[in-house]
Parts: C-alpha cells; structure tokens; sequence
C-alpha cells in the first residue's frame, strides 16, 4: 500500500489506473461494469435527488487518507454508464491508498439533469467531502478528482469552479479546493466538442447538456467549459482523447495551469 503522505506517487498511481480503464474502454460499457470490484464500505446520499448518492471506499490503516472525487461518463447521457462503471477503478485506488468517493449524479436526459442540474450535483458531491471528513480520516488538503469521458469533463470543471464568477448559476458558496484532476479521454474545451460530439455520443449532447449551440447560450459555455476558466491553478493528467481526428487535440489543459 501507498504511504498516505506521498501523495505525489498517488497522483502518478491515478493517472496509471485511468490509462488502464481507458484500455479497458475498448470493452463495451457493460464489461466494464462487470470488472471485478469489492463492495464500497457505504452508500451514502449527498443530495435530496434520489440520484444524488455515492459510494465511499476506506483503505485499510490509519488515515487521514487522501481521497479520490471518482467520475463516471458516458455523453453525460444515462444509458451509456453509471458509477458501475467506475466501480474497479474506485477499488484499485483504495487498495493502493486513497480513499474513493465514487459519484452518480443527474445525466441530461434525466429529471433534473443538464442545465444546471448535472453540474449543481457534482459540485454537491464533490463538496459534500467536507462532510465525509466529520466522520471518516480524509485528508481535505489532499482531494483530487478523477473522471473518464464526460466524468473527465465534469472533474476538470470542479477543479476550475473556483474561477466562476459571484453571479454564476453554477457558483457555490466556499468550493472545495481540488489538488489536482486527472482526467481520461474526456473534453476540456466544450465549444470545440460541439463540432464533433454526436460522431461520437450519437447526439448533439453538449447542446442538450447546455441547453443550446455557443452562439446561443454563450455563458454557459463560459461558465460550464474547463477551456474558458483557464488557469484552473491546480495539477492535471490527462490521458487520451475521444475524438475521431487524434490529430486534433481538444484536452491539452494540463500545461495550461
């Protein structure tokens, strides 16, 4: 197991164990699903949304433990994944040390996902460690998120949400603070992603995500797309891209700090 306090070597082991989901992605969702993965200690709600929930994992020893914000994709669509998907992930992260808050939250084509739902409830989630951290040995100083495909997108997000402005729909009071987010084969610049989004996810989904094109709802995309709330002033990994042209990045952030 990880010492907790090389928390450098922890970020490295994440972005190792998101490479290996991402091989993993050539499998069909389902089989994903199916990787062998231990039971979470608990599943605990953060939210008034049935949806609102996540599935806390403890390393064994003594804490404070760093933490993990663990974010499934899926076009952010709802039949493509759930924290399932997530599951073998969560539990790799746990066995080397780091403890795993691994998230479910309202997806566009559900009862109050999009606009802003989706959003609200990750930043919910995300800040609902403080509240974990009561009960269990979290480090607060040490918590990053970890996303694959729209979960990448959102986890880049909730390190840059501290850089919305005071009248953003999306702005919560006293954000946690994130050390880092690595992020796998998932968009940090939105606009971009319009061009190509349905040759991947099948619809237009960031248009449904936000409500419109960028030349309709533009702040939104102001407010909602990593890119644009650049310097996110936190470390990134990034590791592959879902595009059909790899000749044409849309995840290049992580120098960008």
């Amino acid at each position: 197991m990880l010492r907790a306090t090389r928390w450098p070597g922890v970020c490295l082991l994440a972005v190792f164990l998101c490479a290996s989901a991402f091989a993993a992605q050539r499998l069909r969702p389902r089989d994903v699903d199916g990787l062998s993965a231990r039971p979470a200690d608990a599943r605990i709600a953060y939210g008034t949304d049935p949806l609102n929930y996540g599935d806390l994992r403890l390393p064994k020893g003594r804490g404070p433990f760093p933490v993990a914000i663990v974010l499934h994709g899926g076009c952010w669509i709802s039949k493509f994944a759930t924290l399932q998907n997530t599951a073998a992930l969560s539990d790799a992260l746990r066995e080397a040390g780091v403890a795993t808050w691994n998230v479910e939250y309202r997806r566009l084509d559900q009862s109050g996902g999009g606009w802003p739902g989706t959003f609200l409830d990750v930043a919910g989630a995300a800040d609902y460690v403080r509240t974990l951290a009561k009960e269990h040995l979290l480090d607060l100083n040490r918590v990053l998120a970890v996303g694959h495909s729209a979960g990448a997108h959102l986890g880049l997000w909730l390190a840059a949400r501290h850089r919305l402005h005071a009248d953003s729909e999306l702005r919560r009071e006293n954000p946690l603070r994130l050390a880092g987010a690595v992020a796998l084969g998932g968009p940090g610049d939105l606009r971009d992603f319009t061009t190509y989004a349905a040759s991947i996810c099948g619809s237009p989904v960031v248009e449904q995500l936000l409500g419109g094109p960028p030349a309709s709802v533009p702040r939104r995309y102001a407010q909602s797309s990593p890119a644009e709330l650049l310097p996110l002033g936190t470390r990134q990994a990034h590791k592959g891209l879902i595009t059909p042209h790899p000749a044409r990045p849309h995840v290049h952030i992580a120098r960008r700090t």
